[in-house]
Order: structure tokens, then C-alpha cells, then sequence
């Protein structure tokens, strides 16, 4: 079962897209992807790609990416594709987890392609270990935490990396502070739905299962 697994082997993911909604008819434009695998980044992947209509200028602005960039890249279908067969059975991990599993799952049914792993959201998770934080957006955790970076954001790939390096210094910051021989993909689900003023009790509980 995939929540039994080590969360530290997991796909980090990050798509940047026409707008916030693919109910609204939003497309992917990029997917930048780490694949750790026991805590290392063993593989990346990272594609462009050309949702069919042209983006606007904020999107333009907000991403770096334009429309002369997308012009001659392959289709969302195309590059989904690809990126399925990367996902392969590994668990699945975003910051602000939920918009990326929408655009996700929204691409992929556009090709009649699944996944079989799971989706844990590093953003609740650091909201919850981290309560003392002004806010646990990717780039004030990047800060917080003092992780190395180019300063590059609202890229797909830079911003998995980023993820990729959040979510490795939690699963160390917790198994310290709580010293976890192994910390599991469900346990960190688990801390991402508890109350915050009960994870610290929740994560105690643990250690005497």
C-alpha cells in the first residue's frame, strides 16, 4: 500500500498554468518534477508545453513563461503523457498540494491516464510544525528554514526542487525532534489533518504505537 511507504521516496511536483482553475478552462503550460528516492534526487523532469490558446500577460509576468516560449512546444496531451510514466507507482508531493492535484487530474483525464499513489501537501504539513511562522507560503519556508536557493520561483522546476529540499528538512526536523527510526508517507498525511494545537500530542502517540 503506498501510505506505508517512506516518505522520504516520493515524486515533488509543480505545474505552472494559464489560471487557477481547470474547471474554468485552464491548461498546464509547465510541469517541473524531483524524484527522491531514499531522501536523494535520483531524476527531474521538466517540460513546457503548449495548452492551445494563448496566455495572458500576468501569467506572462507571473511565470517567466510567454506565448513565443509555448509556440512551438508539444501539446499538454504529449507531455502528460511522459510525465505519467514518470510519476510510475511513487506518492506525490506539492507544495499547496491541492491546486496541483486538480491540474493533475484534470490533465490526465484529457488523456484517459491515472496514477496510483497519493498526494500529501507540504504546505499544511509546515503550517503544523511550523506554527511559529509568519506564513508557510514556498518562499517564506525556503527562508525560515535557511534552504539554499538561486532565488528562483514560480518556475516548475525550481520551485520542485525547492519542495523537493522543504519536504526533506521536515522529515528530518521531525524525526529529530521526536526520533522516528523511519518516517512513513501516511504519517506525514496524518500531521498535514490534525488540529494544530494537537500534533505535537499526535506525533507523541506515535512513537508509542
Amino acid at each position: 500500500m503506498n501510505n506505508t511507504r517512506s516518505a522520504n521516496s516520493v515524486v515533488v511536483l509543480d505545474f505552472e498554468t494559464t489560471g487557477l482553475s481547470p474547471r474554468l478552462g485552464d491548461r498546464a503550460i509547465e510541469i517541473g518534477a524531483v524524484l527522491l528516492v531514499d531522501g536523494k534526487v535520483i531524476d527531474q523532469f521538466q517540460k513546457l508545453m503548449n495548452p492551445g490558446f494563448p496566455i495572458d500577460s500576468f501569467i506572462e509576468n507571473y511565470t517567466g513563461i510567454t506565448n513565443k516560449m509555448l509556440r512551438n512546444k508539444p501539446p499538454c496531451e504529449e507531455v502528460m503523457s511522459e510525465f505519467v510514466e514518470f510519476i510510475g507507482g511513487h506518492n506525490l508531493v506539492a507544495h499547496n498540494a491541492s491546486f496541483d492535484k486538480r491540474f493533475l487530474d484534470a490533465e490526465l483525464d484529457y488523456i484517459d491516464k491515472s496514477y496510483s499513489g497519493n498526494f500529501a501537501c507540504s504546505m499544511l504539513i509546515a503550517r503544523r510544525i511550523y506554527q511559529e511562522s509568519i506564513n508557510h507560503t514556498l518562499g517564506e519556508m525556503v527562508d525560515y528554514k535557511c534552504i539554499p536557493t538561486d532565488g528562483v520561483f514560480h518556475r516548475a522546476l525550481a520551485d520542485s526542487e525547492m519542495t523537493a529540499k522543504l519536504w526533506l528538512v521536515m522529515l528530518d526536523d521531525i524525526q529529530c525532534q521526536y526520533e522516528f527510526s523511519k518516517i512513513s508517507f501516511d504519517l506525514m498525511k496524518r500531521i498535514s489533518r490534525q488540529p494544530k494545537k494537537k500534533v505535537h500530542e499526535f506525533l507523541q502517540k506515535q512513537l508509542e504505537l
